[in-house]
This record gives structure tokens, sequence and C-alpha cells, in this order.
């Protein structure tokens, strides 16, 4: 795969991943809560989580328009990713609310963090490249 198509996939993946920040993370949260909500009866979790997803969305959006300019926002969804799956990996065997577990998180947004991570360290150029990509779009 050249460079010009790995940015044209890293731009098609920015674009997914971001519309699925900005547009799915509220309904599977509302469809398959036993895969995507980690609270039980009231909580003001849901929306704090979708408003923060729907930003970090609509700024992967603009980042598909040149992702090179963009690498630190890429790499911060990347590693934030890795991180957040991580926890909740850890979290899904522990965690214990109202006496139910959270295993149906390991099927749902667990992976769907590292699938994210993946897909976008995947196309991402990095070190030399990165700089000299960075270079000849200037």
């Amino acid at each position: 795969m050249n460079d010009t198509q790995r940015l044209a996939a890293l731009r098609i993946v920015l674009i997914v991943v971001g519309l699925i920040a900005v547009f799915a993370v509220w309904p599977l949260m509302i469809l398959w809560p036993s895969g995507w909500t980690w609270h039980t009866g009231h909580s003001d979790y849901p929306l704090m989580i979708v408003g923060i997803y729907a930003t970090l969305g609509v700024f992967l959006l603009l980042a598909s328009r040149d992702p090179i300019k963009h690498l630190s926002l890429i790499w911060f969804t990347v590693w934030s990713s890795i991180v957040h799956g991580v926890i909740m990996a850890v979290q899904s065997f522990g965690a214990e609310m109202d006496g139910a577990r959270h295993l149906g998180h390991l099927i749902g947004d667990v992976p769907a963090m590292f699938i994210v991570a993946a897909a976008l360290a995947f196309f991402t150029p990095r070190g030399e490249k990165a700089r000299a990509l960075a270079r000849t779009t200037l």
C-alpha cells in the first residue's frame, strides 16, 4: 500500500469513526445497554460520555480533510482508546453495580475501543514517514 492509498484509507477510517462517535454512541447505549452502558438507574454519566465522544467525532471528521496536519489528535484517539478499552476490560470483570456484572462489555464497547485504535494506528504514518508527508503538504 503506497502513501496515497494509506492516507485515503486513513481519511475513510476518520470519517467512519467520527460519524459513529457523533451519531451511534447514544443509540447503542439505549439499544444495547449491557454492552454500552455502565450505569443503572438515574445517572448523569451517559450524557457526559455522549458529549465527549460527539465532540471527538466532530474533530475527527474535521481531521479527515487533512490527516497529516492532525496527527496529534489521531494519536490521542489511538492511545486514549487503548487506555479506555483496558480500563473497561478490567472493570467488566470486577465491577458490580446492583449485583450485576458487566461482562457484556467484552463484546460491546471494549472491542470497539481496540478496533478504533488498531484501525487508526495501522493507517496513520509515523516517524520519518509522517515528517516527510508533513513537509510535502505545507
